[in-house]
């Protein structure tokens, strides 16, 4: 038997092919343009989002507001970045502890401090978070050299009077324990520069003798009780930093001018109604947060360029009429909320900053009384 050779023209074959190629590219340009404008490729870029900031451990009030997820991420990677920068400076904190100088301790299996620290009195630096000690020992007086008491996240109710014998303490961060009140005697810390009480949830008042603290640039009370902004903090002439956020301030006091060196103010979540027109003699005064109060009045020069003012943030107010947040079901307890808060905010200040413009949505305030 012969064979049979088939044989077929090349370039049949060719454009055959060259035609169902274009036919496929073309199906797959309009299946793209399809998903372009399907609602589905956005409900799963939220799906995504959200899945990414519950692993991040980010609470739903940071990128859900009224139902709407919003899926900007440029400040949750401004969180990443500073909890990244915080590891690697807690890492080169741990480098440390072959200083004779630096005590540290962490973790919950402490309740308490070990004994032979009452023989290391030529320390300088105490660094205690996140155990369960309750109590802070009198002879923490013995500690003549003590320059910062960094003492964050446990469960401390009462600070010793005896604190008030570190004449050459600089920092004091007392922040998210359990404490009700400030002994007296730390006004004798007449070296003191910074002043973290925050997150406590109970502080009502500070001592008027902390009104010695004259060299104190930095102090920070959010998260807790107080009604007015303590007699003690006005007279803090060199004060350049004052959180008294997520407090129950009413108003504020009509000689806030006092404080001439304050730079940064935040005043968010509060019962503030108005704005007294002494803010505007506080000339150095260059970011003010308000956000999440009750405002209707304020002063209209407030937001005018002739002042030293580089950042006003006045959102969620009657003033603007954007809704609160403060609905929103979040499954955290109040203290975890409260740290994440200030988190939040610091990315976002350090963000306004970088950039050294007003965003424009902060620009935008709708008013029409004047003090």
């Amino acid at each position: 038997m012969g064979h049979k050779v088939v044989v077929f023209d090349i370039s049949v074959i060719r454009a055959l092919w060259e035609t169902r190629v274009k036919k496929h590219k073309a199906w797959q340009k309009k299946e793209a343009e399809r998903l372009e404008k399907s609602a589905l490729e956005k409900i799963k870029e939220e799906w995504n989002f959200v899945a990414e900031c519950r692993r991040k451990g980010i609470p739903q009030a940071a990128y859900c507001k009224n139902g709407i997820v919003d899926t900007n991420v440029r400040l949750l990677e401004k969180i990443e970045r500073n909890t990244l920068a915080r590891q690697s400076s807690l890492s080169k904190e741990r480098d440390k502890r072959s200083s004779p100088f630096v005590f540290e301790l962490s973790g919950e299996q402490w309740t308490e401090l070990p004994d032979s620290l009452k023989e290391q009195t030529h320390l300088k630096e105490w660094h205690i978070n996140n155990t369960l000690i309750q109590i802070i020992p009198t002879y923490i007086e013995l500690f003549q050299a003590m320059r910062i008491l960094d003492l964050p996240k446990n469960q401390i109710s009462c600070l010793p009077a005896e604190i008030g014998r570190l004449k050459n303490l600089k920092e004091l961060n007392v922040s998210f324990n359990h404490l009700r009140s400030i002994p007296p005697e730390l006004g004798d810390c007449e070296n003191l520069e910074k002043l973290d009480c925050s997150g406590n949830l109970e502080l009502t008042e500070l001592p008027f003798e902390l009104s010695n603290l004259k060299q104190v640039t930095f102090v920070d009370i959010s998260a807790n009780k107080f009604a007015s902004v303590p007699i003690c903090v006005l007279r803090m002439c060199n004060l350049q930093w004052l959180d008294i956020s997520n407090n129950s301030l009413s108003d504020l006091p009509q000689d806030i001018d006092r404080l001439e060196e304050l730079q940064t103010f935040l005043l968010y979540k509060n019962k503030l109604t108005y704005l007294p027109y002494a803010l505007l003699n506080l000339k150095k005064l260059t970011l003010l947060v308000v956000s999440g109060d009750h405002l209707v009045e304020l002063p209209t020069a407030l937001c005018d360029s002739s002042t030293p003012l580089k950042f006003v943030s006045l959102m969620d107010n009657p003033l603007d009429n954007t809704p609160c947040q403060d609905g929103v079901e979040v499954m955290e307890s109040e203290r975890d909320r409260q740290c994440f808060d200030k988190e939040f905010l610091k990315a976002y200040i350090e963000d306004v900053k970088e950039r050294e413009s007003v965003p424009s949505y902060t620009t935008k305030v709708s008013f029409s009384l004047q003090l």
